[in-house]
């Protein structure tokens, strides 16, 4: 498994791109990824074009286990986000 690219790193690989400040880089990243949760907690779906699509759908309630207990217990319903990468990134990652 490879390493986990965290906020701080996204931050700091725009700041030696850019002339900006930190803090002004912060502010941005931050920016953009409220604009990103707000699109699909409204829209239910965030679309960016040649890396994929986040898609954000209701489960309904259903029987699951306690796994330690083994009881059967009833889970609630939920809202699911999930990610599907573009086709074009899919065939940069999997060349042929």
């Amino acid at each position: 498994m490879g390493k986990t690219l965290t906020k701080a790193e996204i931050v700091d690989a725009i700041y030696e791109q850019t002339e900006r400040s930190r803090a002004e880089v912060k502010n941005h990243v931050e920016s953009l990824l409220g604009i990103m949760k707000q699109a699909v907690k409204r829209d239910h779906t965030l679309l960016v074009s040649g890396f994929g699509k986040f898609e954000a759908y209701a489960k309904n309630a259903r029987k699951g286990r306690n796994p330690q207990t083994s009881e059967t217990i009833i889970l609630g319903p939920r809202k699911v986000v999930v990610f599907r990468l573009s086709k074009k990134f899919r065939n940069e990652i999997n060349p042929q």
